[in-house]
């Protein structure tokens, strides 16, 4: 067997420009993912380069399901104190619970700082000193990778404890039953949607491709209803720019509720059935409507 060579790669190779290039890419779902598969924290995404007084956060996002709000401040070099202070000024500014730096190499000294904040800030408080790499394998596609280098002490531990703490209902023990269920239709029908981490909650995020908008299924049990809705979070231009176009998808997707929640900040574009999913043996059916009610939307919202 012939082996290949691994090859590290210079950031500025595949990333030009820090702002316009990496901060594009990472804000993308499938490259959040993978950085939230890194660090145990799912993150959902909130804007880019958003606004903290004179001066502007790359990511701003939020932990899905917590809220806890997140920052990450990108830096295609070796730290320095000027980005040091850019994350201190961020978090404050926003009331960030999560803090990631993401760079190309980490100088001890500032190692040893994030080691400080995190032993001398609030337990609350996260702080992830994290070294972005790139690797090919002969003359393969270039592949990131996120290293840790410094994060919270006991991380791993506190999460396993906090999760093990959570007492769950019988209908949340359901709730993640249903989705494995659901997750596991996915991968045996070969379907394109993007699946994640499944967790005991009624509702269940797909990413499609966008920023600024994700497709969430929900499962109520009181209403005994199922719902496949394309959820903006943050976005009525968006909202907007779908709702121009109302009759075309309208004509392509029957039932559609439109709902602009003229009083929040998220919009909601929704298709639902009838449904008790706390009916094990019809199981399969809501599978098949989500499933399919998901991909309808992703084909849609996709291409307008």
């Amino acid at each position: 067997m012939k082996l290949g060579r691994i090859k590290q790669v210079e950031l500025r190779e595949i990333w030009k420009h820090e702002a316009t290039n990496f901060t594009n890419w990472l804000a993308k779902p499938e490259n959040l993912d993978l950085l939230s598969e890194e660090i145990d924290v799912e993150i959902s995404l909130i804007d880019t380069e958003y606004n903290v007084g004179r001066f502007n956060v790359d990511i701003y996002a939020e932990e899905a399901n917590v809220n806890r709000k997140i920052i990450i401040e990108n830096q295609l070099e070796r730290t320095d104190h000027d980005h040091l202070g850019k994350l201190i000024t961020y978090a404050s500014g926003l009331d960030a619970e999560i803090i990631i730096w993401i760079v190309k190499e980490v100088l001890e000294e500032h190692e040893q700082a994030i080691n400080w904040l995190n032993e001398n800030t609030d337990e609350k408080i996260s702080f992830f000193a994290v070294k972005m790499e790139v690797w090919k394998i002969g003359s393969s596609d270039p592949a990131p990778k996120f290293h840790i280098i410094s994060k919270p002490n006991n991380w791993s531990k506190s999460v396993k404890q906090s999760a093990q703490k959570s007492a769950l209902s019988e209908t949340k023990l359901l709730q993640q039953k249903f989705w494995d269920g659901f997750k596991e239709h996915i991968q045996k029908e070969n379907l394109g949607l993007r699946i994640r981490k499944t967790n005991p909650q009624h509702w269940y995020d797909i990413s499609f491709g966008r920023s600024d908008c994700h497709i969430s299924l929900t499962i109520n049990s009181q209403k005994k209803e199922l719902a496949c809705e394309v959820y903006i979070p943050n976005s009525k231009e968006t909202y907007f720019s779908f709702l121009e176009k109302r009759n075309e998808i309208d004509s392509k997707i029957k039932g559609l509720e439109w709902m602009e929640l003229p009083t929040k900040k998220a919009s909601r574009i929704k298709v639902k059935t009838k449904g008790d999913f706390t009916s094990t043996s019809k199981w399969e059916n809501y599978f098949l409507w989500l499933s399919n009610a998901a991909l309808d939307l992703q084909e849609t919202f996709s291409k307008v």
